[in-house]
């Protein structure tokens, strides 16, 4: 299994992100949208980037239990109900998101949305991961 980063030239240097990744020799995991829920399904904080990174782990989790890491993650799909806020808080983000994903960075899309499932949440976070 492997993944080949494609970033264009034409595309300038993504910051974060790639802007493509190609697959071979795989298979597919598709991760629900998972947000800071604990065990018993109940929002940990009202933290937006404690959110983020209980959201993140949650998908790792669930890649984990996959038999995959971080790094076979291709695709990353941030809902967030307040832009203004994911901006405001961008370090402190990236410094939780490199914690727990090194510096690999998959294709990645952000979309602001009116609301998520649970009132409470501020993020979600879907995903596809390529596992051998």
């Amino acid at each position: 299994m492997s993944l080949t980063i494609i970033n264009p030239e034409s595309l300038g240097a993504p910051r974060g992100y790639a802007n493509g990744v190609l697959t071979s020799g795989s298979r597919l995991l598709f991760i629900s949208g998972q947000v800071a829920w604990d065990s018993q399904q109940k929002i940990l904080s009202s933290d937006f980037v404690a959110q983020f990174d209980k959201a993140l782990e949650n998908l790792l989790t669930v890649v984990h239990e996959a038999g995959g890491k971080p790094d076979q993650i291709a695709k990353l799909v941030i809902y967030v109900t307040t832009k203004a806020e994911y901006l405001a808080n961008t370090a402190r983000i990236g410094a939780v998101y490199r914690e727990r994903m090194g510096r690999h960075y998959p294709a990645m899309v952000l979309i602001e949305v009116k609301s998520l499932l649970d009132d409470a949440a501020k993020v979600e976070i879907e995903g596809i991961a390529v596992l051998p």
